[in-house]
């Protein structure tokens, strides 16, 4: 039934852009914002209570099936019927802040109306990310399927290149004084830009045999790091992913945080680096002391999820 499950925000913890260039990644649901399809009460749907986005996402579906070229084994007929009906979308999530409010949708729709349910359950997960890659790419252009992949499945995944993915098992710090933390920057982006600036940046000989070289290797250094639990090689990995970043990625670091990133690398209380795109949305930090950041970052939102 509609509204039965809810799917949650992601987080991508690291592999931002190197993942484009086949490094690992490793993502996690984020369960502190969260969306489900309801229905709209029925004195509503008449009063323009159809959702209009969702009718254009239910038309770049019908138009992929129409070709024959749709992944997913959606029942559109009954979607189309139900989006007629006050079908929508409730979210927390926030737009814009890549955190997964698409690929929510996307998880949503596609664990509702899919029609074969043991096909589904049976794909494995490049089969099912490619499906639901697909869906997604309405809202962005393009998708890799990761974000509706995690949020469908509601499970940290480990991408260990374009053609491994796996569930992965995230250990259990304990908890201490410092960790791991979000950073708002209370500004919305659109991914596509940003992701053509740095497929142009890639362009540049200079760029690729130095910091996007760095970049894969130190992010692939910080997942193994957080993988296997090690705290001390895990800060030393931070600090010198967001180094890189700011020396190779500053165009995707908000402008306003420049100053705010480059004082923790130079008074080492604590490390910024990007949180999935840049431009704005969440940037994400570790520290050693949350007494400290908290000191250090007065007037800034900010948000532990991990502690250690």
């Amino acid at each position: 039934m509609i509204g039965l499950r809810k799917f949650s925000s992601k987080i991508l913890l690291f592999g931002e852009y190197s993942i484009i260039k086949n490094s690992m990644a490793l993502a996690t649901p984020y369960r502190i914002f969260e969306g489900q399809l309801k229905f709209r009460k029925q004195e509503d749907t008449g009063k323009g209570g159809i959702d209009s986005e969702l009718r254009a996402f239910a038309s770049y579906l019908r138009e992929l099936k129409n070709k024959q070229s749709l992944l997913a084994p959606l029942d559109l007929d009954t979607l189309e019927f139900d989006i007629g009906q006050g079908l929508f979308f409730e979210s927390t999530i926030p737009q814009g802040f890549g955190v997964g409010s698409s690929g929510a949708l996307c998880a949503a729709i596609f664990d509702v109306y899919q029609r074969n349910k043991v096909m589904a359950q049976s794909a494995d997960l490049l089969a099912l990310r490619e499906m639901l890659g697909q869906m997604e790419a309405h809202f962005h252009g393009a998708s890799s399927g990761l974000d509706p992949l995690i949020c469908y499945l509601n499970k940290p995944l480990l991408i260990l290149d374009k053609k491994r993915i796996e569930i992965a098992t995230l250990p259990q710090y304990n908890t201490g004084q410092g960790g791991i933390f979000l950073l708002n920057t209370h500004r919305p982006r659109r991914t596509e830009p940003l992701v053509h600036l740095f497929l142009e940046k890639c362009k540049d000989g200079a760029f690729v045999n130095k910091e996007l070289k760095d970049l894969i290797v130190v992010t692939n250094n910080c997942i193994q790091s957080f993988l296997e639990g090690r705290v001390d090689p895990l800060f030393e990995n931070f600090k010198h992913l967001s180094e890189v970043q700011f020396e190779g990625l500053r165009p995707m670091i908000p402008g306003l945080f420049h100053d705010l990133w480059q004082k923790g690398l130079e008074e080492e209380k604590f490390f910024l680096k990007l949180c999935g795109a840049g431009g704005g949305g969440f940037l994400l930090g570790i520290t050693h002391d949350f007494k400290i950041v908290r000191d250090a970052l007065a007037g800034q939102e900010f948000r532990p999820i991990y502690y250690f």
